[in-house]
């Protein structure tokens, strides 16, 4: 049987500090209209909220004298998505809210996590990685439940369905070499993920990790590879998707000519931290640095941390600032298409209607 660990966390990560920015108010919001900003990618509009929603983007309506907030002068884009955290390793969900995520997908954290309120931030949670006996990362510093040991096909396959009952909303297989699940393990995991239309991470930073985790059916990288990834490789994760996580994994050359390789192939790219790791307070400003300096275009760097991820991960209310969505948005002080790190210092950031922050 495979057999998880639900020990205290010992690893070798600075302790988890607790959250200290509560939000402002989690009252439901009231009906109000932010008028005069440019929405971008749309230009000039009002957007009047109602009940947490997006009721109307453009003119105004006819409406019972809503609250009105001015920002003419300013730039309104969607609240980010981080496609890679540690929540329960790094408890800070409304700091990260307050600071402009709106969802977040966890991708390795004990079962705990699926009783955790992590509100007002999202998050799609994988529960422990689907392992091997003594493999990643349960003897280091996942040992407190972060893994789920398993010593072949048949138990692999039994806990992607377990977690699946419990609540998980993708599956995380590392491939790292040492003590891993051998392919046999590897393909029927995903294939049962697959069968419960579950998603599949890996971390698998190498070419030949990730060429196995391609292999056997993964779809998403959790990082972006760090040593040279081969035409193969790329050509394999062509129609898959990549997250970022280039500061937490040293921000290399080699690792950002990975991600542009990968983009160019075709490859979905989601912006992540790898929250636990690193410890942002909302959306990192070196990572957003790093997709710049890696040749991604403003206009890929706000759709990978809004648009792509939210239709990646089935968010259907968030990604745009459109009526009928969540009114989870942030006003910035700059335009993003010309400066991308105004993103990380927004003048004000609401969550499903809620004025947050900063």
């Amino acid at each position: 049987m495979w057999l998880p660990l639900f020990l205290a966390c010992t690893a070798a990560h600075p302790p988890a500090p607790t959250d200290s920015a509560a939000p402002a108010d989690t009252a439901a919001a009231p009906e109000f209209l932010i008028s005069g900003a440019q929405i971008v990618g749309l230009g000039d509009a009002d957007i009047l909220v109602r009940d947490g929603v997006i009721v109307s983007v453009g003119d105004t309506p006819d409406v019972t004298t809503p609250t009105i907030v001015p920002a003419e002068g300013r730039w309104i884009v969607p609240a980010f998505i981080d496609s890679h955290v540690h929540i329960v390793y790094r408890p800070v969900p409304h700091a990260m809210a307050a600071g402009g995520i709106a969802a977040a997908v966890d991708l390795a954290a004990p079962t705990s996590i699926f009783s955790t309120d992590t509100g007002p931030l999202r998050v799609t949670a994988a529960g422990p990685m689907v392992t091997a006996m003594g493999g990643y990362p349960t003897l280091s510093w996942g040992s407190g439940g972060y893994g789920l040991e398993c010593a072949g096909a048949d138990q692999a396959a039994q806990a992607v369905t377990d977690l699946h009952g419990m609540g998980a909303g993708v599956i995380k297989l590392p491939v790292t070499g040492g003590n891993q699940l051998n392919f046999a393990a590897l393909l029927a995991a995903a294939n049962r993920a697959h069968e419960l239309d579950l998603k599949v991470a890996s971390h698998a930073t190498s070419d030949a990790t990730a060429m196995v985790a391609a292999t056997a059916g993964v779809d998403v990288l959790a990082h972006t590879p760090t040593s040279p990834m081969s035409d193969t490789t790329l050509d394999a994760f062509a129609d898959r998707a990549v997250i970022t996580t280039l500061v937490a994994f040293g921000n290399g050359s080699v690792t950002r000519a990975n991600l542009i390789a990968l983009r160019d192939r075709g490859a979905v790219v989601l912006y992540g931290t790898d929250q636990g790791n690193t410890n942002p307070q909302g959306i990192l400003a070196g990572e957003i640095a790093a997709m710049a300096q890696a040749g991604m275009t403003p206009a890929e760097i706000l759709a990978a941390g809004t648009s792509a991820p939210a239709a990646y991960w089935g968010l259907t209310d968030l990604g745009h600032v459109q009526p009928g969505y969540a009114a989870s948005f942030l006003v910035l002080d700059e335009d993003p298409l010309l400066n991308p790190m105004a993103v990380t210092t927004p003048v004000d950031v609401y969550i499903d209607g809620v004025r947050l922050g900063p």
